[in-house]
């Protein structure tokens, strides 16, 4: 599976973002310290999981400062993407996912991209739990 962050991947469907948005049915969402994350399944997407990434114009006035951090975090997720893939691969369903950064400060990039693996980790381990019958049959793949 290659590292890489595809235009299919990227989430720009207005009624998603706004179903995940508006406290939609299925939406769910948690934090990890600088990220909150939001994320919904929905069969009508293009890609297995789909990503939008959030940095507030109120914590950074600078454009500059903004892409710097959505370019951080855009990295941490193409290279830790792979288990959240795996999971819905074996599930067969389709998420849309929104990353949204919760700070004014600049982060390293190693520390974002901890806690992305993070974010992720307990994503898949949230989807595991609503269907335990996954968790068995991902044992007999393994």
């Amino acid at each position: 599976m290659p590292n890489t962050l595809k235009k299919a991947e990227r989430l720009d469907r207005k009624k998603v973002i706004g179903k995940m948005f508006t406290g939609g049915a299925g939406a769910h969402s948690f934090t990890v310290f600088p990220l909150r994350v939001v994320y919904l399944t929905e069969p009508e997407l293009k890609s297995q999981a789909s990503v939008l990434i959030s940095v507030s114009k109120r914590y950074f006035k600078h454009a500059v400062d903004r892409n710097r951090v959505k370019r951080q975090i855009r990295e941490a997720y193409r290279l830790n993407k792979h288990s959240l893939l795996e999971m819905l691969a074996i599930r067969n369903e389709k998420m849309a996912v929104s990353f949204i950064y919760l700070t004014d400060e600049l982060m390293p990039t190693d520390f974002i991209e901890k806690r992305m693996k993070m974010a992720l980790e307990k994503m898949v381990e949230k989807l595991t739990i609503e269907h335990p019958n996954t968790v068995a049959h991902e044992k007999s793949v393994v």
